[in-house]
């Protein structure tokens, strides 16, 4: 076992920024192949960024909810696929801190590893001595190819002939993967689909899902751990709308890098940068990137609170998180059609960045867990005094 030093905020994020070159770079490559390249994830895991939610007694952070968000928007700026699978895989990593300590001294026994999930029960886990055996097929798991392991959603049979839903943890050598990644955003994320085929899981790698939703972890090392004590939900949603925030906020850094070399062709504007339908745009599209950075940070101040204070969950609350997820999204993606908009003809150009964050933003807010009017539509239910209509909160 080994306990670490967590780097602070200032120092991880700073190790992001470093990094923002060369996750632009690599970003077409991504495209192109479908996935990360091999050297942008070395860089990840040099600089320790894959180790935010490691339990510290294997040498990992156990960073707070506002340090992942201010990462993960920051390698946004340079990649949005790259951001994205850092945050599947930190998500995934602290589902793993779920299980019992034996689950987890086999998970973290290899070096560096990488964790994928998936939330969706769409596999049938049908008991057998000692465990389940596991059938069914995951889309969109992200990063799959490139994990050593998998916390995926199933059904479990019970004997009364129902089914209840469970999280397992199973190498991902276990699984079929199917190469069938073709899409139109996030594209460097390989979310491939993964299937089981009477793939054998022990006991001690199946946890109900409803403990594991309320962040009852069965890990007795963990438990005195404020950052494994959350509900699940608050930590998955923060984690994830860190990358429309650095999405929005990588396309105002790609409008203004071309700015100065633009005009408004067929009008008197030699100079974009001088016509007044610019200033318009891009102070709407800085308000918005605004309001989406507002409610980021809200969401993670809340889930650190909390944590923090070791308080109990209200529904308003869990189901605010849920809401400040689909804002952010929201307002993201608004900015970024601002900036999109005001960006060309020439800004199709595969080498334009702006055109994949477009893509990357879009693809985001259609996201089952993400889309604003699902979140808006949970959140005004509750606000209505009616109870939650899913479980995911």
């Amino acid at each position: 076992m080994e306990s670490t030093e967590a780097p602070s905020r200032g120092e991880l994020l700073r190790r992001a920024t470093e990094l923002v070159p060369l996750l632009s770079k690599h970003a077409n490559w991504s495209e192109d192949n479908r996935r990360l390249s091999e050297e942008v994830i070395n860089a990840l895991t040099e600089q320790g960024l894959l180790k935010m939610r490691v339990p510290k007694r294997y040498g990992g952070y156990e960073s707070d909810a506002g340090t992942v968000v201010e990462v993960l928007a920051e390698l946004a700026r340079g990649d949005g696929s790259t951001s994205w699978t850092a945050g599947v895989w930190a998500i995934s990593t602290w589902a793993i801190a779920m299980f019992p300590d034996e689950v987890q001294d086999e998970v973290f026994s290899t070096p560096d590893v990488r964790i994928c999930g998936i939330l969706s029960p769409s596999a049938v886990a049908v008991p057998t001595d000692g465990g389940v055996v596991l059938n069914g097929k995951w889309s969109f798991n992200t990063g799959a190819q490139q994990s050593h392991w998998n916390t995926n959603a199933a059904v479990r049979a019970t004997p009364d002939g129902g089914y209840e839903p469970v999280m397992v943890a199973l190498p991902v050598s276990d699984l079929e993967i199917v190469d069938d990644w073709y899409t139109s955003g996030l594209r460097g994320s390989g979310s491939v689909t993964t299937i089981a085929k009477d793939v054998f899981v022990p006991e001690q790698r199946v946890l109900s899902m409803g403990p594991v939703l309320q962040g009852q972890s069965l890990s007795p090392a963990n438990a005195e751990s404020q950052v494994f004590s959350s509900p699940f939900l608050p930590i998955a949603c923060t984690t994830v709308g860190a990358t429309v925030l650095g999405l929005a906020k990588a396309a105002k850094d790609a409008f203004f890098e071309r700015l100065p070399e633009r005009k408004i062709t067929y009008t008197s504007y030699e100079k974009q940068s001088e016509a007044p339908i610019t200033h318009l745009q891009v102070a709407e599209a800085t308000v918005k990137i605004d309001e989406a950075e507002f409610h980021a940070r809200r969401a993670a101040s809340l889930v650190d609170a909390k944590t923090g204070a070791g308080e109990e969950w209200t529904i308003e609350e869990r189901a605010r998180i849920r809401l400040d997820l689909g804002a952010a999204c929201q307002r993201a993606k608004e900015a970024v059609d601002i900036l999109n908009t005001a960006s060309g003809g020439s800004s199709i150009y595969s080498s334009v960045p702006i055109q994949r964050i477009e893509r990357d933003v879009q693809t985001l807010n259609l996201h089952a867990i993400m889309h604003p009017n699902t979140n808006m539509e949970l959140y005004g239910r509750v606000l209505c005094g009616l109870e939650p209509n899913t479980l995911y909160i």
